[in-house]
This record gives C-alpha cells, structure tokens and sequence, in this order.
C-alpha cells in the first residue's frame, strides 16, 4: 500500500474549505473576500486601536472591548457594507458550527 497524499489546494483555498481571495496585499485592516457556506462576505482584521468603542459580537453576543483585534465583515454584494458587523476574530471562524438561532450556551 502505497503512502497517501495530501490533496493539492488552490492558491486562496484553506484547509477547513473555505476560499478565500484577496482583494489587496495581505495586511491588517486591508479586505479580501471569502467564500463560505453562507456565502461571500468581504472580510478585514482589525487592530481594535484606531476606535475608543465597543461592538457586539453577533456570534456570542458578548462585548469586544476597545483595542481588542477583531474581524470586519459584509456581504459581498454592492450595498453590503450597510451590514457590516464585527465579530470576535474565533467567532467569525466558527460560526459555521454555530448555525441560525442558536446561541453559545
């Protein structure tokens, strides 16, 4: 039996599936789109430094302190930034576990 391969990704595929692709140079608080079962969203890191505010994290519904770094997300469709929302960066990559209606508890 001969040893297994690993199966050969795209350039913008990660391992857990998702697709991701740049928009611009990799760099915090700079978007890429990424492509998901829920669709594609236009997705940027940010330091949490630039804003003296909190945000709710739609994921876990929990506070995300001032100059904690965090995730800016929209719909990848021409008016989706009027549903920009901010996520805790953990949040945002689990939220495909999470599903609708439910909540972390």
């Amino acid at each position: 039996m001969s040893p297994r391969r690993a199966r050969r990704r795209g350039p913008f595929e990660r391992p857990d599936g998702r697709v991701v692709r740049p928009v611009g140079p990799q760099v915090a608080g700079v978007d890429r789109v990424e492509s998901a079962h829920d669709g594609e969203w236009v997705v940027r890191n940010v330091s949490g430094a630039a804003q003296g505010k909190a945000y709710r994290c739609p994921g876990c519904e929990q506070e995300i302190r001032p100059g904690l770094p965090h995730v800016v997300s929209w719909p990848a469709w021409p008016g989706g930034e009027d549903e920009r929302r901010h996520w805790h960066t953990a949040c945002w990559r689990n939220r495909a576990n999470r599903g609708p209606g439910r909540s972390r508890y």
